[in-house]
């Protein structure tokens, strides 16, 4: 367990050098996530860092809510993907690690351009019925915000996912609560979502997602629940800005970048543990 909160908290520090170092990027919802990420890559997924679009035979993962790229491009890189230099390149001209995943730029380890919200869903479920099809016993992953479920193609898919009994996908909300304009509940209310998804006809659990043991016992649990004739929907109660305590539970920190001073006091959090890019 030392290993992947060692793992995590060299994440963290990535989020925020990397953001800092062109002044733009979401770190908030990036370093809530970091657990899920850590967790999925590093113990749960059996995955190839050879990559290989189709993913036959092994576990794939889409990430729907693009913007937290940042944690997808660390956990990638770190996962031996691509170099750990690149992630230096975030978000600048003629770079593979664009502010939301791109497939053009044939970055190792992205399978979809991502970020416009509320089509992952869709594309995880036809991975997972395409491995069905194929007689792929492996399972597909996603992440989503909560702040996404407001776009309605996610509510079309949802039901179609339940009504065709997709039950080799484990899918995840990363719930909390915040969005780009404040908190869900003032935006859009979301009301009971593990009802909502159980209506739907889904197997539903909730996790503490910045919580490393709670995480990995919540996946492992979910892969218990496959195979069962309904998909798995995991809520997956997090803390915008884990783990920078000025950045924790603020919703302004869904898009902006920390300055020099606010870096160095997050990385005064945040020591090195496996080494800067």
């Amino acid at each position: 367990m030392d290993k992947l909160t060692d793992i995590a908290t060299q994440i963290r520090r990535d989020i925020v050098r990397m953001v800092h170092g062109v002044q733009s990027g979401h770190p908030g919802g990036s370093l809530g996530c970091t657990e899920f990420f850590t967790a999925l890559y590093f113990d749960i997924m059996k995955h190839n860092p050879d990559f290989k679009m189709k993913g036959e035979g092994e576990d794939i993962f889409f990430l729907s809510n693009g913007h937290i790229s940042p944690v997808f491009y660390s956990t990638l890189a770190r996962s031996s993907y691509f170099p750990i230099a690149e992630l230096a390149t975030f978000r600048k001209l003629n770079s593979r690690l664009q502010g939301h995943p791109t497939t053009h730029e044939h970055l190792p380890g992205i399978r979809i351009a991502s970020g416009s919200l509320g089509q992952g869903m869709s594309v995880a479920i036809g991975a997972a019925l395409a491995k069905k099809m194929n007689g792929d016993d492996r399972t597909v992953f996603s992440l989503h915000g909560d702040g996404e479920l407001e776009e309605g193609q996610n509510w079309e898919a949802i039901m179609f996912a339940g009504s065709k009994h997709i039950d080799n996908l484990i899918s995840t909300i990363d719930w909390n609560g915040q969005q780009i304009d404040g908190t869900t509940e003032k935006v859009m209310s979301l009301g009971n979502l593990h009802a909502k998804f159980e209506a739907f006809g889904w197997d539903v659990m909730e996790m503490d997602g910045n919580n490393i043991d709670a995480v990995l016992a919540g996946l492992k649990e979910a892969k218990t629940r496959t195979g069962k004739g309904k998909p798995v929907m995991i809520l997956m109660k997090t803390i915008m800005g884990k783990g920078v305590s000025f950045m924790e539970g603020r919703h302004e920190w869904h898009g902006i970048a920390p300055n020099d001073e606010q870096l160095r006091l997050a990385l005064t959090e945040l020591p090195e543990t496996l080494g800067d890019y």
